[in-house]
């Protein structure tokens, strides 16, 4: 009975102090994607709808993601997503089948959602705006430079939105960010990186605040083949901002952009031994949307639904689940404490941390 009692502890105590094979990891936002366009495919309500600009030209994008089922659609919008991701890894948040991913937050718009992301909590009574500051907690980057001492451009941030100048750390020049319209700071780039970082300049988007998703994703890429950071955020956000210009064609279009990049970054991991089988990929969204051709557009508060997200992960410590079973609901807060988690960091680290590793990637 002793030795029983003796191995049970032994077993108990050897879990609580789990070695990971994770060395890196790699997040991936994409701004306000709802859940039903991910686990759906293009939506039915919104296909032929003038006002969502799927009729005229926009209705070569509805022929492009057209399929007679949620299944053969969702697969033709995000072939990644619903080829490598769900034989390898997990997809969490297909409301239909029981599987709950949602904010913790109350306002259910971007800064609170992503400093939820990147803090572990909700700070509501801090954060109740998309103002331009720093963010008010130490972020998940911050405290994996410091507690693994890295220098400073081995843990970096690239998004195409300019706030996350202020949401990816709570002190300026903690970590490498590079956001919105903004310049590539003074160093020795490679030719590319530098190539890609002054072409934003003549790739305009219709928003002060928010250049392409191209550019972001092309410098995030370039930086991860040279710099080789050991955590390296990628936002995304035009799928949020067609969104709010009511294109519903150009959401699609995008999301599927999106997909192509979660390949591409992907393909570049397995390409390089310092990370193949080293490095976990996670994705997720700040927010979600409404869900009818009323109010499919907007998020926030008081949009019935917007509270709903989801998430993947993909790496040598998620096992391949597919989609997610029906659990107890994940949060955005769980994010953070997975990130540390996988690196071998106490998630206790971040401050009146709310959430948990998730246990679908850990």
């Amino acid at each position: 009975m002793m030795t029983r009692i003796f191995l049970l502890t032994l077993l108990a105590s050897a879990g609580a102090f789990a070695q990971y094979q994770t060395q890196n990891v790699i997040l991936v936002t994409t701004d306000g994607l709802r859940w039903q366009d991910v686990f759906h495919g293009m939506d039915p309500q919104l296909e032929n709808l003038k006002e969502a600009g799927m009729t005229g030209e926009g209705a070569e994008v509805r022929r492009r993601f057209d399929g007679k089922t949620p299944e053969e659609r969702r697969k033709k919008l995000m072939p990644f997503l619903w080829s490598t991701v769900v034989s390898e890894g997990v997809l969490i948040g297909d409301r239909d089948h029981g599987s709950v991913a949602r904010v913790r937050n109350r306002h259910r718009f971007s800064y609170p959602g992503y400093s939820e992301i990147v803090t572990g909590r909700p700070q509501d009574d801090l954060i109740n705006s998309n103002d331009m500051k720093p963010n008010p907690s130490t972020t998940v980057l911050e405290i994996v430079r410091s507690k693994l001492g890295l220098p400073r451009e081995k843990v970096a941030l690239f998004g195409s939105w300019n706030v996350f100048q202020g949401i990816g750390a709570h002190r300026a020049d903690a970590v490498m960010i590079n956001a919105g319209y903004q310049p590539l700071a003074a160093g020795s780039w490679s030719p590319r990186l530098a190539e890609v970082a002054a072409s934003q300049f003549e790739l305009l988007t219709p928003w002060r605040s928010v250049r392409h998703d191209y550019s972001t994703f092309e410098m995030a890429r370039e930086y991860f083949r040279t710099v080789k950071p050991r955590v390296l955020y990628i936002a995304l956000g035009e799928t949020d901002d067609w969104a709010h210009d009511k294109r519903y064609d150009r959401v699609l279009e995008t999301a599927n952009y999106v997909d192509h990049c979660l390949s591409e970054i992907w393909q570049a991991v397995q390409a390089d031994p310092a990370y193949r089988g080293k490095t976990t990929l996670l994705v997720t969204v700040d927010h979600g949307r409404g869900s009818t051709p009323q109010d499919w557009q907007g998020h926030g508060a008081k949009v019935d639904g917007a509270e709903y997200i989801w998430m993947a992960a993909l790496g040598p410590d998620t096992k391949a689940q597919g989609v997610a079973k029906p659990r107890e609901a994940r949060t955005q807060s769980d994010i953070a404490p997975t990130i540390l988690e996988l690196l071998g960091l106490d998630y206790h680290l971040l401050t009146a941390v709310e959430g948990k590793p998730l246990p679908e990637a850990t």
